[in-house]
């Protein structure tokens, strides 16, 4: 597909000028996402690999933002109520076009799994929508749509979720506004393994719980996992990974949300695991390993742990996707 020239989120008719492409239909992967990755509380995640949703985007000749096809969980199909129509509104507001774009949505990450079911939805829309006109939007500027689909769901405008699944691979969101996302190395041998309880916590109830105020003598712990985790992430230095990944401020609230978490983490670390924490708001539990054999076996002694309990769950080992959303036809 060529690329086009460059365009700004500013100008009134981002489309304009522009060639729009002969492919009238896209479908693509988006792929499910870890936020906060323990200390890095709303800034910072990284972007899994065999997780996410499926979604087609068409372009059709009648203006607007249309929902016409979700499988997989009960989702709204009115636009202005959909994560993923949200998000295509704001960057279709911004076009001065005489078509519209039609969205299926795929829906395999469950909504209030932690790991980015909406982030998923807010980026596959536009991604698509992109790809479709000539890639007017670099991906930055995809993220500041996708955020107002994920403040529909979160009740904030973040972007912890959606610039990994953008971007891929690990990234820190420095700021919202303006948007800045800058993209960390991955180590070639770090894998991913998550378990997700069956259970349901909304992102906007589990930030209710958050505390207003934090110590100082916590936050400067927190800040220095912090900026070590992103040192280590450079370097390939795996256990500084392992001393770095522990959240003091967020952790101790949330983790009374989801059954057995403690058990979970003490469980992994002990077998091998780099660290474990909340993934996003919970309800998933997710760990760091240094390789895929290490991964599994922590996925057994997650599997050891739920299995004696009345709880569904689901398990997932993953290496770390570098690539982020892409397209599958």
């Amino acid at each position: 597909m060529e690329l086009h020239k460059e365009s700004s989120i500013s100008c009134s008719s981002a489309a304009e000028g522009y060639l729009i492409d002969k492919m009238n239909e896209i479908k693509i992967f988006s792929p499910a996402t870890v936020a906060n990755v323990s200390c890095g509380f709303d800034v910072m995640g990284f972007c899994l690999d065999n997780v996410g949703d499926e979604m087609v985007i068409r372009k059709i000749d009648k203006k607007g933002i249309f929902i016409t096809h979700i499988e997989g969980f009960d989702l709204p199909y009115k636009t202005e109520l959909n994560v993923a129509g949200v998000s295509a509104l704001a960057m279709y507001d911004t076009l001065d076009v005489d078509f519209g774009f039609e969205i299926e949505i795929y829906k395999n990450i469950k909504p209030g799994s932690g790991i980015g079911s909406s982030a998923a939805s807010a980026v596959g829309s536009v991604f698509g929508m992109n790809e479709l006109i000539g890639r007017p939007f670099d991906k930055t500027q995809l993220t500041e749509f996708a955020i107002k689909g994920e403040a529909l769901a979160s009740k904030c405008e973040h972007a912890d979720n959606l610039a990994p699944a953008l971007f891929g691979g690990f990234t820190l969101v420095k700021s919202v506004a303006p948007l800045q996302v800058l993209e960390i190395p991955t180590p070639d041998d770090l894998y991913a393994t998550i378990i997700h309880p069956q259970i349901e916590i909304k992102t906007s109830e589990s930030r209710a719980i958050l505390p207003k105020q934090v110590d100082l003598s916590d936050a400067i712990t927190q800040w220095a996992n912090l900026g070590s985790l992103i040192h280590a992430l450079h370097t390939g230095d795996y256990d500084l990974i392992k001393s770095s990944l522990n959240d003091v401020v967020v952790e101790p609230h949330r983790s009374k949300l989801i059954p057995l978490f403690d058990k979970v983490k003490t469980a992994s670390i002990d077998a091998g695991a780099l660290g474990a924490g909340i993934s996003g708001s919970g309800p998933s539990i997710f760990t760091l390993s240094k390789g895929q054999e290490q991964a599994e076996k922590i996925k057994e002694v997650m599997q050891n742990i739920y299995t004696v309990t009345d709880i569904d769950f689901d398990i997932h080992v993953s290496k770390i996707n570098t690539e982020g959303v892409k397209i599958l036809n």
